[in-house]
């Protein structure tokens, strides 16, 4: 009795051992981790600034860009200043490319034009640009809004630049001239006041 006690008695503690169970798994719960939140956007590369200073919370806002940065703040008559321009592009074009000789006379107060072709060439180019003019009105994309307000903005400067020195040769300025290079230079500065205004960046809230 006392041998198979004895025995029952050693075996008990193997017994114990064998049916314990071990500690639950502890689970790290990485959404609620700090460190390994920032240690996997920085992996990923987000969270910082780009060179446009847009802050992306995800590598997918980072891809595809966010919304916002394509959105076009308005500023105040863009769209009707957009349209004065479509109509003005659209009528000295097709001026141009019907009355050469009176459009050349209503600049510079001479009937006579040595060759109707460059002023109706200078009609067709100006025709090709009225229609970005009038397809532009359609977008809110502010990258193609600037490059036209831009474009707009270098034409009528060379076209004040050619005027004024074919009036300094020619050693004579008329009437027509003159109002010509003054609209040149308020639009010129128009539509580089709306340039600037489509590319300002928007306030954070």
């Amino acid at each position: 009795m006392l041998e198979t006690s004895s025995a029952q008695t050693s075996d008990y503690p193997q017994v114990t051992m064998a049916t314990k169970q071990p500690p639950p798994l502890m689970k790290k719960h990485s959404q609620t981790d700090l460190v390994s939140r920032l240690k996997t956007r920085k992996i990923l590369g987000v969270g910082g600034e780009d060179d446009d200073g847009e802050v992306h919370r995800s590598k997918i806002s980072q891809v595809l860009g966010n919304e916002i940065k394509f959105a076009v703040r308005e500023p105040l008559g863009l769209r009707v200043w957009q349209f004065i321009s479509a109509i003005i592009f659209s009528g000295v074009a097709i001026m141009a490319l019907i009355f050469p000789e009176q459009l050349y006379d209503a600049v510079f107060e001479e009937e006579s034009v040595n060759s109707k072709m460059p002023v109706r060439l200078y009609g067709g180019a100006l025709l090709s640009i009225s229609l970005i003019m009038w397809n532009v009105l359609y977008t809110v994309e502010k990258a193609i809004i600037r490059w036209t307000l831009l474009s707009e903005a270098c034409y009528f400067g060379v076209q004040f630049l050619v005027t004024t020195i074919t009036l300094i040769e020619s050693g004579r300025a008329s009437t027509g001239a003159i109002l010509l290079l003054t609209s040149r230079v308020i639009f010129v500065l128009i539509s580089l006041y709306y340039y600037y205004q489509v590319g300002r960046r928007p306030k954070k809230i």
